[in-house]
């Protein structure tokens, strides 16, 4: 957890979508004293007035536009497919020296789609928090869900290195760890580590659940561990999901194609009975869990599938 700073890191913070991540934002940010003045605003009215009721912002608003006037800070936390039209929205209230950033899961498709509607007197910065739950809405928000988890801070040949650095401030003041790199390679490193394996998630929920011979109760009386934890991995946001497949499909494609391979060699291996195969590719694989746990990305504890709380972080 960061330390709280004696003097905000912004004056006036506009949070633009109050989701999951949004609320989680405005939760730590609080807690950081990262912000004079946090304004949020919501396409969903019932969402707002939600908003209101938890008390994540001094202000709410009706508008992207509204929001960002006056803001030294505006992050876009809408699904990726909306991220053009919001930030179309939100371009000619940016003031001089502001910076808009956003939280998205692919970096070069919201790049072009954003990019063009920042005017020149005002900054843009995207980033990546690697963090999330299979919750959603406005009460699924808390300030440790960035605590100790990493967030991307995308850099291009033309990034302001100001500003830069003050999203960089930012998301380490709210408990994260922080790396830089460009969209190209954000967007490849993340098709194999959390897109690609989202996509297996649906699909093999999806197969279970259209086995024939296998009935639905079966199937949810005698999940093991490994299927339960497909299913909280597919019980994820479909909207933003639909969004991060539709808008990385290249580097999906990429990996998918490299998997579909590889999956193919292991079907092999279990026709041909090369046990030799199979356990050398499982010892290398317990070697990845085995990194992920010494990175303090997880804990060795055993928990079979059942977290006692709803803050998993993916």
């Amino acid at each position: 957890m960061a330390e709280t700073r004696q003097e905000p890191l912004f004056e006036r913070v506009a949070i633009v979508g109050v989701g999951l991540i949004g609320s989680s934002i405005a939760h730590a940010v609080r807690r950081g004293g990262l912000a004079g003045r946090i304004v949020a605003t919501d396409a969903s009215p019932e969402v707002r007035a939600r908003v209101a009721e938890l008390g994540l912002a001094d202000e709410i608003v009706e508008t992207a536009a509204e929001a960002a006037e006056e803001a030294d800070l505006v992050i876009v936390c809408t699904p990726i497919g909306a991220s053009g039209a919001v930030a179309a929205e939100i371009g000619p209230n940016l003031k001089p020296g502001a910076i808009l950033t956003d939280v998205g899961s692919v970096k070069g498709a919201v790049i072009r789609e954003m990019g063009p509607h920042v005017p020149a007197h005002a900054h843009f910065v995207p980033a990546h928090p690697i963090a999330g739950t299979e919750h959603s809405g406005p009460d699924a928000g808390f300030a440790e869900l960035f605590d100790g988890r990493w967030a991307i801070v995308v850099s291009e040949s033309g990034t302001d290195a100001e500003a830069a650095a003050k999203v960089r401030a930012l998301w380490e003041g709210m408990g994260a760890k922080v790396d830089t790199m460009t969209s190209e390679h954000h967007d490849l490193v993340f098709a194999i580590v959390s897109h690609v394996p989202h996509l297996i998630a649906y699909n093999i929920v999806g197969t279970a659940a259209d086995l024939e011979d296998v009935t639905q109760s079966e199937v949810i009386k005698y999940s093991a561990s490994g299927f339960r934890d497909f299913t909280r991995i597919a019980a994820s946001d479909p909207t933003m999901w639909r969004d991060v497949f539709l808008n990385n499909r290249d580097a999906v494609l990429q990996m998918l194609g490299r998997f579909t391979e590889d999956l193919t060699a292991l079907q092999r291996a279990i026709r041909w009975g090369e046990g030799d195969k199979l356990f050398e590719l499982f010892t290398r694989t317990r070697a990845i869990r085995r990194g992920i746990i010494e990175q303090g990305q997880d804990t060795a504890a055993p928990d079979f599938g059942r977290r006692a709380t709803p803050q998993t972080k993916s």
